[in-house]
């Protein structure tokens, strides 16, 4: 990456998956100091936290961890309660139940909170709305509502950046090329809603989207080389 770092910190919203590894890198490229914070919060795929914990250790990233498991508390879902099981598919005229109400602007509202009071500025979230799963909290629409209110909330100015907004995953995966962390984000992540690293378990939803957009990817590159 060609283009001159900000001389500011970022903050990034890091669960150790495909999406929030490419937006540490992505920050690593644009800021002059990048620091990470997970969540827990009743999650069955808690081992995502410990792999980004080692992610960000390879990365030299400082890594946080907050406590946020009373979410899990107030909703009921295939993320959080084991006995449910997932939806693979989008059912007609609703949300998957892995959509975890709120999640979005809890993470980035405590997130918010820590970097206020170490004076940064700049949140990074791995949102997308080209490959959101029907969850409403990853629209662009949301994320600058959010930021909005953030910002009188606290008479700030924070900035959330969402480098993958308008990325599908195909894009997503030639991002992660361009930045030169492909392998990392392939066999070191954790995508996959039943917990299990790299390829993931394969039919999950998380994983098909994974799947879907790296075949396409390397079948562009292929026809490209």
């Amino acid at each position: 990456m060609t283009n001159k770092k900000l001389q500011e910190t970022a903050l990034v919203c890091f669960s150790g998956g495909q999406d929030s590894t490419t937006c540490l890198y992505w920050a690593l490229s644009r800021f002059e100091s990048v620091q990470a914070v997970s969540f827990v919060y009743g999650q069955k795929h808690a081992l995502e936290v410990e792999v980004a914990r080692r992610i960000a250790e390879r990365a030299q990233v400082p890594f946080e961890v907050l406590d946020l498991s009373l979410l899990s508390q107030l909703t009921d879902n295939a993320l959080t309660n084991p006995a449910m099981k997932m939806d693979e598919e989008q059912p007609a005229g609703s949300y998957p139940n892995t959509f975890v109400p709120g999640r979005n602007m809890i993470f980035l509202t405590f997130a918010a909170v820590l970097a206020f009071q170490r004076g940064i500025r700049h949140l990074v979230a791995g949102v997308s709305q080209a490959d959101f799963s029907g969850y409403p909290d990853c629209r662009d629409t949301f994320i600058r509502s959010l930021n909005v209110s953030l910002n009188l909330a606290m008479d700030t100015s924070f900035e959330i950046h969402t480098p993958l907004m308008r990325l599908d995953k195909e894009g997503v995966w030639a991002l992660s090329d361009e930045l030169g962390v492909f392998d990392v984000v392939r066999y070191e992540t954790l995508t996959c809603y039943n917990g299990i690293p790299g390829e993931g378990c394969g039919h999950c939803p998380a994983c098909n989207l994974r799947r879907h957009g790296l075949e396409r990817y390397l079948s562009r590159k292929k026809r490209t080389e």
